[in-house]
């Protein structure tokens, strides 16, 4: 079960640092988005800052996964930006679906096993 965490947990920090990277450098040809998406997308622009937020919070929390360096709080980190992930695939662009369910579905593993860890903080008094 630990090396399965381990091997999880390099996986998602993996991908979260290539994806931040990528955007902030440009890197790839990605196709521009059609629909919803490039409405939602050109909304993410206009604001300037939420998308660059979003992609720092994703390399940092990336490294930290990468690293081993606060393996119980990073995933919490990433819970919302991972389930943003999914339910705007869901909804908006179906077919990068299975990408962005393996980032939710890696984030929760990553949480469920560290759930003992969280059961202080969700305590009622």
């Amino acid at each position: 079960m630990k090396l399965t965490t381990q091997v999880i947990r390099i996986l998602l920090g993996g991908l979260m640092v290539f994806a931040s990277i990528a955007c902030f450098f440009n890197l790839g040809n990605p196709e521009p988005p059609v629909g919803k998406m490039a409405l939602f997308m050109n909304g993410l622009m206009a604001s300037q800052y939420l998308l660059p937020l979003v992609k720092g919070i994703e390399l940092i929390a990336g490294l930290a996964l990468l690293s081993g360096f606060f393996p119980r709080i990073t995933p919490l980190v990433l819970l919302p930006i991972s389930l943003n992930i999914a339910l705007v695939h869901l909804f908006l662009d179906p077919k990068n679906l299975a990408i962005a369910f393996f980032v939710f579905g890696t984030n929760l593993y990553l949480i469920i096993q560290h759930w003992s860890n969280y059961q202080s903080l969700l305590k009622i008094r």
